[in-house]
């Protein structure tokens, strides 16, 4: 896997919205402008727009040609360091007729964002390219008041560091609280709890190695069967990501999901499972139970599994590398990169 050079003060950073246009909508524009600041202000990098990233939902959604342009002309533009997605949404998949992977794999940069993005991180792994499962601008670094601590240190110690042997480590507290978003409220901080869980080993134990992929399971019934999905092959020795969406999706839907990975033979080649915590912890127990009663019919009650990871639509997250070798001590419970992502 081609990897990026990693992000230093002054670097330049353009922002995308590859699936819902919002960011650029009147009522949530002022988020952008947070981020923007905070981005400047917090950590030296230069933000820009690209041109068609602020233009609003309906022509982000009318125009998928234009938001692939925006993403093909980031990888292009040699000034532009790193590109980070305005927020997910549903329909980043119908990129897929205009993007150009020999573009991505000829100009390695940052790429970063959760959710719906995780369609164009197949592409980035399509291309070759690590890319970054982590922080939007419109939730993470556009939080009202200050972004998470646990965030902004992933941020700095994953995207600006060299850090290999580096231990992602599970956050002290969360939160399931929502500010609504409006201007109004941009002084009013979310609600935290203790983190009473940490890592959960869920099955199996001892240490694995391999190199992680994956994303948020709701979004791949969307890309299996396209040219962006992994082969069994391509899933050899892999260590998968999966978490879930702020759609909460039902205990039955999980099922269904895993069944079809099980069906694909993804279980037998792969070397074990990382899972992000559920939104808000709606169905924390249900869906740990779904995923031992589904290894199990898979015959699988050996494959170890990691819960409760902080990633994604958990708050606060965390950024994981896709396409690197990371190690999970399931017997410990502890995650580290053997490499570093960036060079």
């Amino acid at each position: 896997m081609i990897k990026p050079k990693m992000l230093k003060k002054g670097d330049k950073i353009a922002v995308v919205s590859l699936s819902s246009g919002m960011l650029g909508d009147d009522r949530f524009i002022h988020k952008y402008y947070i981020a923007k600041k905070r981005l400047e202000e917090e950590f030296g990098l230069e933000v820009i727009a690209m041109p068609n990233a602020l233009k609003g939902s309906k022509f982000i959604y009318e125009h998928p040609e234009s938001r692939a342009k925006d993403l093909m002309d980031a990888f292009k533009d040699e000034t532009i360091k790193g590109i980070f997605c305005a927020i997910g949404g549903d329909d980043a998949v119908r990129l897929l007729p205009y993007v150009d992977y020999e573009i991505i794999k000829n100009n390695p940069k940052i790429f970063m964002g959760y959710s719906d993005t995780t369609v164009n991180h197949f592409m980035m792994n399509k291309a070759g390219l690590v890319s970054f499962y982590g922080p939007s601008i419109m939730c993470e670094f556009g939080e009202y008041v200050k972004m998470f601590d646990y965030t902004k240190q992933a941020v700095e110690d994953i995207l600006f560091s060299d850090c290999i042997n580096y231990e992602i480590k599970s956050s002290d507290i969360w939160s399931n609280d929502f500010v609504p978003w409006k201007e109004e409220n941009m002084n009013i901080a979310k609600k935290v709890i203790k983190e009473e869980h940490g890592y959960e080993t869920l099955q199996g134990s001892g240490v694995v190695s391999g190199k992680l992929f994956g994303g948020c399971i709701d979004v791949f019934p969307m890309i299996i069967g396209t040219e962006i999905w992994p082969t069994e092959n391509e899933w050899k020795d892999k260590i998968l990501l999966l978490e879930t969406s702020e759609e909460k999706p039902s205990p039955d839907l999980i099922t269904y999901y895993l069944r079809n990975l099980g069906a694909q033979g993804i279980f037998n080649v792969i070397k074990g499972i990382i899972i992000g915590k559920p939104q808000d912890e709606k169905y924390y127990e249900e869906y740990k139970e779904v995923y031992i009663k589904v290894l199990k019919e898979f015959n699988k009650e050996e494959l170890p599994i990691l819960y409760n990871v902080n990633i994604g639509h958990a708050c606060p997250i965390g950024i994981l590398p896709l396409g690197t070798d990371i190690q999970v001590d399931f017997t410990n419970k502890k995650i580290y990169l053997l490499e570093s992502p960036t060079k």
